[in-house]
This record gives structure tokens, C-alpha cells and sequence, in this order.
């Protein structure tokens, strides 16, 4: 679709978020549960945990990331699903796709999130953008059976923000120059970065909404938060990213390793998979990246050469990473010939500062932790830590 686009133009983004997406699409395949407290996640039995839960299970309490075994707990009739994890992956792309042919650009956030740039469209949609916004809403139940929530704003933070002002099922669209008075009653806790913990930090000192934190200067938070501080005071007002990325311009980060003699033993090749993780991950974070596919390179010693790539939710974590690139390694390396290289590529990238605007603590405990890994590979070198498991890097994966 063609549309004009100048830097001069007011931007117009929104935001589309799928509502209970896991539970949405197991509802779907199974219209019984419509109406009833459902979960996807794991086993109980085990160490499983919840993926997504109904609105009716989130009223005991139930949310994601919570071991599947409280969650029964709290809600003894809960519906646990196992989940089709493949299919949502297909159906999230259906959906992406159907997108573009509606918006000129258009960008996953995640599997279940996106953000669509209508700027220029204006007079294609009857120059009443959040009109057609309720449409849009139409369009995605009535073609995938999937209720959503729209935000229309100025900026991708915004526009966010304002969905989970109105969720479930919700349209909202904030006018060109009114964010900071739309943001500023909102709780403290809406602005991206304050997480549980700086929340309370927050409220602690007076800054219980957005306006609290409006009225204070940038150098006021740059004392009391430092640099992060900085950030939740611009986004206070309103201040967000305004570019809405392709997946075509989004490019990859891959290290690859050829070996002076060609190896056949398993736990060899994983430690130099592992090796190759971390320092993929190291870069993904250096640009605030997550990513949303894992690929893993072979090279046998004749030369014949195979990719196999999985989708996942999007991270930069090493062990998560490590954990997929290794599965691929195992299952589908011959152990009866010898590879000659090995690489791993990240790809299919959203914005790590735009996938939770609320970020957990264990979300932040997982940033600190990085980070000081980071630190200290930059200081002592790439050898000097590992997280969760255990070469040379040569050409980039092709």
C-alpha cells in the first residue's frame, strides 16, 4: 500500500494488542470454553507456568509467568490448556500479513502486539483515522475470530500506554498534542522502566500518578534515578518513538565458527554453540534488541550446508537462547559425519524498551544481571563469565 510519508507530518500509530491471544485461539478450537476461567501454560506437576490466562481466571488472581500450580489454587475449576504454540506463531503471521494490505508499515512487537504506521493514510480512510480504527477492530474478530484492543496516538509509547487504558476489547485514539494531559492521571507505574520496585521507590517520595512526576524537572529524576530517570520523565510527557519498522529492514546478528578439524562429538559442538550465544546475545542487548527467531548453521565436511531456525518468544537471554540453538543442534545434526563449522543467527528483532511497558521485577532483576554480565566480558574479555552453561568467531552467517 502507498501512502505519503514526510518529516513534517504528524504521525499517527497505533497500537493493536490481541487480547488473551493463547486463550483467544484455544477458544477457537474449542468454543466450550468461551465464558469460562482458562490458562495455557504448562503441567502442574511439574515446574510449568501459565502463558496466558482468561480475564474470568485473572479475577482469582491467575496471571502469566505464575506456576500453573498456584494458579489452581487460586482457581480450583481453572481450565488448564497445553496450548499450540505452532499455531499461534501462523496465526500471528496470517495477521501481520493482512496488516500490511491495511497500513504502510507495519511492525510485530510480539507474537500477540503490533504497531501499525497510518501516518499519510488519512484521506484513504475518510480523514477519520480513529473511525476507522473501530473497524479495524471489526476486521481482525470477524477474518481471525480474535477480539483485540487499538490504540490510535502520536507516538508507539503512547499509543501502548492508552490500549491498557481500555482493555479488554477497547478503542481509544489520543489526540495530536494532548499526551501529557491524557498520561498524567495514570498511575505512576503506566510510564515504561518503573517496574514493582521503582514504583514503590516512587510513591514512597510522592509520585503516586504522572502528573506527580510531571511536575518535577529532568534534572530533578537525572538526581534521584540517574540516566533512567531521564527516560521516565520524557516519557511522562508523552515523549516516544515515533518509527514504526518493517521486518524487512529489522537484519540479523550471527557469529560463526570454522574449526581447524572437523568434529564429530556432541558436547564439543554445544560449547562452542554456547560460546557463540553469549556473544550474539551480548550484541542483541548492547541495541536494546529481543529476538523472535533462533537459527542454527551446519557445515559438514563436504561442504553440504543446512539452517534450521524456531520461533520463540522474543528475548536475548543466553540460556533461553542456548536452550533452543542446542535442541536444533541435537535434533537435527547426523552424528554419523563431522561438521566442519557451526553458527548461530538472531533475527525477526522488536524492542526490548517497547515489549513491557510495566516491567516485572524478575524483568528487572534480569536486566541487572545482563547487564553486569556485559560489563564484565567487556572488561575481562568474553571467558570471564557464563549464565546458566558453558572458539574463535569468524565470518558472519550467511
Amino acid at each position: 500500500m502507498q501512502a505519503r510519508n514526510s518529516k513534517s507530518e504528524m504521525k499517527s500509530i497505533a497500537h493493536l494488542d490481541l487480547d488473551c491471544f493463547y486463550v483467544s485461539v484455544e477458544r477457537i478450537n474449542d468454543p466450550s470454553l468461551i465464558g469460562k476461567p482458562v490458562a495455557v501454560g504448562g503441567s502442574p506437576k511439574g515446574r510449568g507456568v501459565v502463558a496466558s490466562a482468561s480475564y474470568e481466571a485473572r479475577v482469582f488472581g491467575v496471571r502469566s509467568a505464575m506456576p500453573a500450580s498456584q494458579a489452581l489454587r487460586l482457581c480450583p475449576h481453572l481450565i488448564l490448556a497445553r496450548g499450540h504454540y505452532d499455531q499461534y506463531s501462523s496465526i500471528s503471521l496470517a495477521l501481520y500479513k493482512r496488516m500490511l494490505e491495511l497500513a504502510p508499515i507495519v511492525e510485530r512487537a510480539s507474537i500477540d502486539e503490533m504497531y501499525l504506521d497510518f501516518t499519510g493514510t488519512e484521506s484513504l480512510y475518510g480523514n477519520d483515522l480513529p473511525g476507522f480504527m473501530k473497524k479495524l477492530q471489526r476486521i481482525v474478530l470477524d477474518e481471525f475470530s480474535l477480539p483485540c484492543t487499538i490504540a490510535l496516538a502520536a507516538n508507539k509509547l503512547v499509543a501502548k500506554i492508552a490500549a491498557g487504558t481500555v482493555k479488554p476489547n477497547g478503542v481509544i485514539t489520543v489526540p495530536h498534542g494532548t499526551e501529557a494531559g491524557f498520561l498524567a492521571p495514570l498511575p505512576v507505574g503506566v510510564i515504561p522502566g518503573v517496574g514493582k520496585k521503582t514504583e514503590e521507590f516512587l510513591v514512597a517520595r510522592g509520585f503516586r500518578t504522572v502528573a506527580d512526576v510531571q511536575k518535577h524537572t529532568q534534572e530533578e529524576f537525572l538526581r534521584l534515578l540517574g540516566k533512567h530517570g531521564l527516560w521516565i520523565h520524557s516519557a511522562s510527557l508523552g515523549r516516544g518513538s515515533e518509527t514504526v519498522e518493517s521486518e524487512s529492514t529489522r537484519k540479523s546478528i550471527s557469529r560463526e565458527e570454522t574449526f581447524d578439524r572437523d568434529i564429530q562429538d556432541l558436547p564439543q559442538l554445544e560449547k562452542i554453540l554456547f560460546a557463540l550465544t553469549e556473544d550474539v546475545c551480548s550484541s542483541t542487548r548492547k541495541k536494546e534488541w529481543k529476538a523472535r527467531k533462533v537459527s542454527v548453521k551446519f557445515r559438514y565436511s563436504d561442504f553440504t550446508t543446512f539452517i534450521r531456525e524456531r520461533t520463540i518468544e522474543p528475548t536475548n537471554s543466553d540460556p533461553v537462547v542456548f536452550a533452543t540453538a542446542a535442541e536444533l543442534l541435537r535434533s537435527n545434526f547426523d552424528r554419523r559425519r563431522k561438521l566442519r563449522l557451526i553458527g548461530v543467527r538472531l533475527s525477526h528483532f522488536v524492542d526490548d524498551t517497547q515489549m513491557e511497558l510495566a516491567l516485572t521485577e524478575d524483568g528487572e532483576k534480569e536486566k541487572k544481571k545482563f547487564k553486569a554480565v556485559d560489563d564484565v566480558r567487556k572488561k575481562f574479555g568474553d571467558a570471564a563469565v557464563h549464565v546458566g552453561s558453558s572458539g574463535t568467531k569468524e565470518d558472519e552467517l550467511g
